[in-house]
């Protein structure tokens, strides 16, 4: 399972990074939002993909626990990366707005006026 996960994390990054060097800037929102999810991946498998109980003590405590630091690594990185897509969201629609179009060569060329 640990191969398979890797073998998805790899692909998305992959991906991610190269809509992330493309023009347009909906491209580049799309590829930040796959290498959130990329990263994401890469914390569930840094927990080790294994079934067991939750972490609480009680009378009948079982010997396998799941760790739940990646867990709270995971909801903190959703939370996270939600913020930075809604940011880019306004930050590409405002963009638009004023200039009529979505390529960054063009906010390039507007920068040396």
């Amino acid at each position: 399972m640990e191969i398979l996960m890797a073998i998805v994390i790899g692909a998305l990054f992959t991906a991610g990074t190269y809509l992330l060097l493309s023009r347009t800037f909906l491209r580049i929102l799309l590829g930040i939002s796959l290498t959130s999810h990329g990263v994401l991946l890469l914390l569930i498998a840094m927990g080790k993909l294994k079934n067991g109980v939750a972490p609480i003590l009680h009378e009948y405590a079982a010997s396998s626990y799941v760790d739940p630091l990646p867990q709270a690594l995971i909801l903190t990185a959703i939370v996270i990366g939600f913020g930075v897509t809604a940011f880019i969201i306004v930050l590409c629609y405002r963009t638009y707005q004023v200039l009529g179009n979505d390529d960054t060569e063009i906010c390039r060329g507007i920068e040396n006026e």
